[in-house]
């Protein structure tokens, strides 16, 4: 029993139910069938076959509802199948799908474990991003200001430019104000007025005087001179118009230019004619031809790049304030070295002066030591006389009590450290090596690096560059 049960579960529900329902149609024919032969044995021929063929009948509808039923059955048997078959496969599917899900959420688990850094990273970006555009927000906002400040400073800035154009187009100003700007740049570069350069300083050369607006003082008595009056009326004229300018205005502005570098010819000309070079008695033979602006030297070299070919051939120099500056700053580091150069002289001449008074200090010194020693000597002799000749006669007086004379004195046997320097030593006329104190000290010429090697090396630089001991005049009480 137990194997047909188990066999009954592991068989189709719906095969079961089609089996116990064929199993009671069975059943039910074979109960009519088996009634009806009953039937047909109790009664007569005529009876029996009507009660056959009514069991035949009877068997054949029972078969035909049978075969009705049992198509019916399968057909809810093949119905239920493909429900059964679809129900199976949604679920395969639901359970693919449930893996599939199940699979995605681990994937998606892992993605987002390993993408946490990034995820903290974004958000790290993110709050920077927000911080940023803040900051960017209030840049603006004072960018914004800022702009505005700038237009009314351009606005003003404009309107200052426009009166100054004005007022340049007056030659009296016009002189002025590149007066003023080559100062500044004098200045600036660390020279001083009077000493290093003067102003409106008048020459005079071949051609009659002329003041020039600034000469530059050169170490060893050379000097430059600097001219500030440079032509600036149509190349003024010419910046009010827009380089972008089409048409009338762009050959207007173009001619203004060239008009302007004709100008600018025309003083170079005018310069190189005074010639100031010739007014000093050191000078490099050129001028200076100062422009107190770059754009207006620009625009003139632009125009035409061989300006400054022939000013140089003119023995003109065309500067604006970055070269002269550059020029200036040279001129100044000169003085400074010749300065420097002028002080090394002096502690020379001061080092020689103290060597001779050195070497007369020395012959003093020589001559101190033979004092003492024949101190020393006329010392030795009157002890050695004492004690051999006054003391022993002395003795021999009678009555005289030894013990009340004198002491004999000691002799002193040291005598003073001669100085054996090569200072101190005697010259063949008696003296020492460097002469008198009475010496002056002579001039020194340009120092060299042999000045300082050594003692030789100097005394041959004195023997040279200093007077001779009779031509040298006496000085004053030490």
């Amino acid at each position: 029993m137990s194997v047909v049960w188990r066999t009954l579960e592991s068989m189709d529900p719906i095969l079961v139910l089609v089996a116990i329902l064929a199993l009671v149609a069975g059943a039910a024919i074979g109960f009519v069938v088996g009634g009806a032969a009953v039937r047909s044995r109790g009664l007569s021929g005529g009876d029996a076959e009507l009660v056959a063929a009514r069991a035949e009948a009877s068997v054949s509808a029972i078969r035909a509802a049978e075969i009705a039923k049992r198509s019916a059955l399968e057909a809810e048997l093949a119905a239920m199948s493909a429900a059964l078959d679809g129900a199976r496969e949604q679920l395969d599917a639901e359970r693919s799908e449930r893996a599939a899900r199940d699979e995605r959420e681990r994937d998606e688990r892992r993605v987002l474990e390993a993408l946490a850094p990034v995820r903290d990273t974004l958000q790290t970006m993110q709050r920077t991003v927000a911080e940023l555009e803040q900051q960017r927000s209030e840049q603006l906002g004072s960018l914004a200001e800022q702009l505005a400040a700038s237009r009314t400073s351009d606005e003003q800035l404009r309107a200052t430019t426009e009166a100054l154009a004005s007022a340049l187009r007056s030659n009296s100003t016009r002189g002025v104000w590149g007066e003023t700007q080559l100062r500044r740049v004098v200045e600036v570069a660390g020279l001083t007025q009077h000493v290093d350069f003067d102003l409106q300083h008048t020459i005079t050369t071949d051609g009659g005087s002329f003041r020039p607006d600034m000469v530059v003082r050169l170490p060893g008595g050379a000097a430059i001179a600097v001219d500030a009056k440079v032509p600036l009326e149509h190349v003024l004229t010419a910046s009010s118009i827009p380089a972008t300018a089409t048409g009338e205005e762009a050959a207007r502005r173009a001619s203004l230019i060239d008009r302007h570098v004709r100008a600018v010819r025309s003083h170079v000309d005018a310069l190189a004619k005074k010639a100031y070079w010739q007014g000093f008695a050191s000078s490099p033979e050129f001028v200076v031809a100062f422009v107190p602006s770059e754009s207006i030297l620009s625009a003139a070299l632009e125009a035409d790049p061989s300006l400054l070919d022939y000013a140089f051939g003119k023995r003109v120099a065309l500067a604006t304030p970055v070269t002269l500056w550059s020029v200036l700053k040279t001129v100044a580091s000169a003085w400074q070295q010749h300065a420097v150069t002028d002080e090394a002289k002096r502690l020379f001449q001061l080092g020689s002066a103290l060597y001779d008074r050195l070497g007369t200090l020395a012959g003093h010194a020589d001559q101190l030591r033979r004092s003492l020693e024949r101190t020393v000597d006329s010392y030795n002799r009157f002890a050695n006389s004492l004690e051999t000749r006054v003391l022993v006669t002395a003795r021999q007086f009678p009555g005289v009590d030894e013990t009340k004379l004198i002491e004999e004195p000691a002799t002193i046997t040291q005598s003073p450290r001669r100085l054996t320097a090569v200072e101190f030593e005697e010259a063949p006329h008696g003296g020492p090596v460097n002469g008198d104190d009475s010496a002056a000290a002579a001039p020194a010429g340009p120092i060299t690096r042999a000045d300082f090697d050594g003692r030789a090396d100097l005394e041959r630089r004195l023997d040279v560059d200093s007077p001779s001991e009779s031509s040298r005049s006496p000085r004053g009480a030490r």
